[in-house]
């Protein structure tokens, strides 16, 4: 009952501040008025963080993380219909703000046509991402209780956690949301595209991962700041970007690691555009063995400045009923 009456103040915050995000967004929206799209995030994060503040880290996550996708859906449909006219009726706006997790509310514009093709390949493939996600996740569970150094078993069952978690929300329930709109008639799409094909870091973090990530620093981000900055310079605000949004839902939350998953970002914008200088050059990257291991390689091996010891021992192992001894 005690755990209860700390719980529902924080929902009751948390459903009002998204309902009225959404409600109030599609008005913004209509009337243009990016600044206070903007205004709207700013406000709305401090809203739910401050009334979660004293609560679970994996709850004040949750909060943090959601109300954030709604509010940065706000800014980067106005951004995106600022020069052109809104054909986007407030039911499919409701949808897209409350049921999807993409940036683009194009797609949308169809809802309640007729059903579009593959619908049902893409949730066979996000149930099979989910069962294989559960099926790590309980090789985690047995890892753990083997005699093994804990800096070894810390890296082994985070690491194998990571990915069951990544398979079960990126590649299965995603895909499913996917796959279950397009039956409505949204032309919706995969959000991670087979990021390990990616031939460069470009690719990877333009083309195939996150591509709700990757559609919002693009729209709200880059393109407003090319002209004025250039393309270089809108580039690294677009990866600086990334990482204080990853900020909120990382670090927030354990109220640790501060700036580890920003300078995760800064080297992942500096990798981009040295990238672009030698790919130019004869040879860099010809090879696609030579240019998944770069790729993978620079992902990857900065990774624990993202995923942060706190991150994980106070988020990632409770969320799965572990405990980090």
């Amino acid at each position: 009952m005690i755990i209860q009456a700390l719980i529902l103040p924080i929902l009751v915050c948390f459903a009002l501040v998204n309902i009225s995000l959404v409600l109030l967004g599609y008005w913004v929206v209509k009337h243009k008025l990016v600044w206070l799209s903007w205004l709207m995030l700013l406000v709305s994060i401090a809203l739910v963080y401050l009334t979660a503040i004293d609560t679970h880290p994996i709850l004040k996550m949750l909060v943090i993380i959601a109300t954030t996708f709604t509010a940065m859906k706000v800014v980067a449909v106005t951004e995106s219909y600022k020069t052109k006219k809104l054909t986007l009726q407030f039911k499919p706006w409701f949808v897209f703000a409350t049921g999807w997790a993409g940036m683009r509310a194009e797609p949308f514009e169809t809802l309640g046509q007729q059903p579009l093709p593959n619908a049902w390949q893409m949730i066979r493939f996000g149930i099979s991402r989910v069962i294989a996600g559960g099926v790590i996740i309980i090789l985690a569970h047995q890892v753990v209780l083997l005699p093994l150094n804990n800096r070894v078993m810390y890296i082994l069952v985070t690491a194998l956690l990571l990915v069951g978690l990544s398979l079960i929300l990126h590649f299965g329930l995603l895909s499913i949301s996917a796959g279950t709109w397009r039956l409505k008639g949204a032309n919706t799409y995969y959000l991670f595209k087979q990021p390990v094909k990616a031939m460069s870091l470009t690719e990877f973090w333009g083309k195939r991962w996150n591509m709700a990530f990757s559609e919002m620093t693009s729209v709200a981000i880059f393109r407003p700041l090319r002209t004025s900055v250039g393309a270089g310079g809108a580039l690294m605000i677009a990866f600086i970007f990334s990482g204080l949004l990853h900020e909120l839902a990382l670090s927030l939350p354990v109220n640790s690691g501060y700036g580890l998953p920003t300078l995760y970002f800064i080297i992942q914008g500096i990798l981009v555009l040295v990238e672009k200088l030698l790919i130019s050059r004869k040879g860099f990257l010809k090879d696609p063995v030579i240019a998944r291991l770069w790729t993978l390689f620079w992902v990857i091996a900065p990774m624990p400045l993202l995923f942060h010891e706190q991150f994980i021992k106070q988020i990632v192992w409770p969320l799965v009923g572990l405990r980090l001894q």
